[in-house]
């Protein structure tokens, strides 16, 4: 069995929100992504191991781009796979594009001869994520997250544009926007359209507090398993519950927002490290599993699974470690004076936000630190310290306010998809200079 005609891939999915993206006039580009997709749909068999957690009230997604590996997993259960920068770029560095990378370039060139270099490998790289994207979409019958180019992550403008062409190709898309105060006003702009937001790159419940007011996107993330292994590496904690205790006062900090606010934000745990955590965090809104964490989870054969959003996880700290001074306490605390700016930023209108009006707003209450201004030497250290900030650096500005843990986590997270993005793109420039 075959799947679904190409232009037929935006039928409905059941359970989950639809784009209704204003219509955009079709291009030779879009043509070529759609062109010749013919991926054999796989249904996969029900498992009971999945009907448990599913039972708790959590959607299943897998995080990952290989078609093989999802393949081996996927069951009835699972509604939704992701992919991003990271996962994109190991699809596209095994050569499975090469060869139409050259069809796509010719296809934007037609579209607009006056492309320039930078943005001929910014239209091939949309082209890449919308084209294996459809694929996914195609073989699973499923959603699928595709995300934005990094380059996107300060320009509303060019965000929300690529994001209705995601949108317009297939409704079965989520677009993914950063967490930057550009991914905020764009997030709220694609939301209106009625363009369902996947809001990435979340560490803590104030962050994702900020996200619900005022992009009020379907979902956002707390990725979970980079805060537990900072915990553990830089000698705080033995690593458990810090990520789990965030993603849970996130899920409650959501709720509060979808029933105070009418917001259709849930929660996804994200960057799951261990199989047991499909166990700890059962009940949680949405998981996002690595294929790892899926077949641990298989492994493990667990008899029963409960609902464990009420548990209260705590930390089993090191000696004379001050949470406070250290930013732990902001991933899973609101406090009164965030939670104040946040309301008032919610009562503005899609069409009156501004990055900047956010980011004053948030740094004149108090509690900018969820956006700290660094400078050039100080984004030059955070780039170089990799997916995760160093204690010994950060933490006087973090005791001071200057910055805040969580949003050190999600610069530095931004950076290093920036890096596989920038991978992916010289892929792309050695397959046009051949």
């Amino acid at each position: 069995m075959h799947g679904r005609e190409v232009d037929s891939l935006g039928e409905s999915y059941p359970g989950a929100p639809m784009s209704q993206a204003p219509p955009i006039a079709p291009t030779e580009l879009a043509r070529v992504i759609l062109d010749g997709i013919d991926e054999t749909l796989l249904k996969g068999e029900a498992n009971p191991l999945w009907q448990q957690v599913s039972a708790t009230g959590t959607d299943l997604w897998l995080d990952t781009g290989d078609m093989d590996q999802a393949a081996a997993l996927w069951n009835p259960d699972f509604q939704a796979l992701t992919t991003n920068n990271t996962l994109l770029n190991n699809e596209i560095q095994k050569g499975i594009y090469d060869s139409w990378i050259p069809v796509a370039a010719a296809a934007a060139k037609a579209d607009n001869p006056d492309l320039s270099a930078g943005e001929l490998v910014l239209e091939i790289a949309f082209a890449l994520n919308a084209r294996h994207g459809l694929r996914l979409v195609q073989r699973f019958n499923t959603r699928v997250s595709v995300e934005l180019h990094t380059d996107l992550a300060h320009d509303v403008e060019r965000s929300v544009a690529f994001g209705r062409r995601y949108a317009a190709l297939c409704s079965q898309f989520i677009v993914k926007v950063p967490l930057t105060p550009s991914g905020l006003v764009a997030a709220r702009l694609l939301e209106e359209d009625g363009i369902p937001v996947n809001f990435t790159l979340g560490f803590s419940a104030r962050e994702n507090y900020l996200v619900a007011c005022v992009a009020r996107p379907h979902w956002v993330n707390v990725f979970l398993g980079r805060l537990n292994a900072y915990a553990s590496g830089e000698g705080l904690c033995d690593g458990r519950w810090v990520g789990e205790r965030t993603t849970m006062a996130s899920q409650a900090a959501v709720k509060e927002l979808r029933e105070r606010l009418g917001v259709p934000t849930r929660q996804i745990a994200a960057s799951m490290r261990g199989g047991e955590q499909v166990e700890t965090l059962a009940g949680l809104d949405v998981y996002t599993m690595p294929v790892a964490v899926a077949q641990a989870y298989l492994d493990s054969a667990p008899q029963s699974v409960s609902d464990c959003t009420g548990e209260d996880y705590r930390p089993n700290w090191g000696e004379e470690i001050a949470t406070r001074i250290e930013g732990m306490e902001d991933l899973w605390n609101v406090s009164e004076d965030f939670r104040a700016v946040c309301d008032k930023l919610a009562e503005i209108p899609a069409n009156e936000l501004t990055p900047e009006g956010i980011e004053n707003a948030l740094h004149d209450g108090g509690v900018g630190g969820v956006f700290p201004r660094l400078s050039e030497e100080q984004t030059a250290t955070l780039i170089a310290e990799g997916k995760a900030p160093k204690r010994d650096t950060w933490l006087g500005d973090i005791a001071q306010g200057k910055a805040g843990l969580d949003g050190l986590f999600t610069l530095a997270g931004l950076y290093a998809f920036s890096k596989d993005q920038a991978d992916l793109d010289d892929r792309i420039r050695r397959q046009l200079d051949n």
